[in-house]
């Protein structure tokens, strides 16, 4: 290992480092339903089901997933990556997708997803240049198959045992 970092670059290729899974944040927006590709996703509490995602100050679909009071997280299959490249382009503002009402959810799910949490938003806290967005899981849905990845900027796939 080379000494240690200093630059913004340095530090986005360190968390690169760290593969994770990739969601499509939805909600409805005063325009319509929106969504945004993320990767800053954890579980926080089993009970009560918690989970959390950051959205960046600087989103332009920020202020559309600020005043939800709802969202929905769609964890993406390793078939859905250029819808999660559709959704991580900037400038598009709110616009449509190809949204499914799941059944006893208030939230959007995506059809096809690996599985989609129903949440309601309990908490927002200005952090940094992100906003953390802390969710209660009312709903959710899974189904078997492979995950779509992210790692060092690249998209990959994590096999299912």
């Amino acid at each position: 290992m080379s000494g240690l970092g200093n630059s913004p670059l340095e530090y986005r290729q360190a968390l690169g480092c760290f593969a994770t899974g990739v969601i499509v944040v939805a909600a409805h927006g005063a325009q319509g339903p929106v969504g945004l590709t993320i990767n800053s996703f954890t579980s926080v509490s089993l009970e009560p089901r918690l989970v959390l995602w950051c959205l960046d100050k600087g989103s332009e679909r920020g202020k559309l997933f600020l005043e939800a009071d709802r969202f929905g997280l769609n964890m993406l299959t390793q078939d859905q990556q250029a819808l999660a490249a559709r959704f991580a382009e900037p400038g598009m503002g709110a616009w449509p997708i190809e949204a499914v009402r799941t059944p006893g959810a208030f939230s959007l799910g995506l059809a096809e997803a690996l599985a989609f949490l129903d949440c309601r938003v309990v908490q927002r806290i200005e952090l940094g240049d992100h906003f953390v967005l802390i969710g209660q899981v009312e709903a959710f849905s899974a189904r078997a198959g492979n995950a779509l990845t992210y790692f060092q900027g690249r998209y990959g796939c994590a096999r299912a045992p």
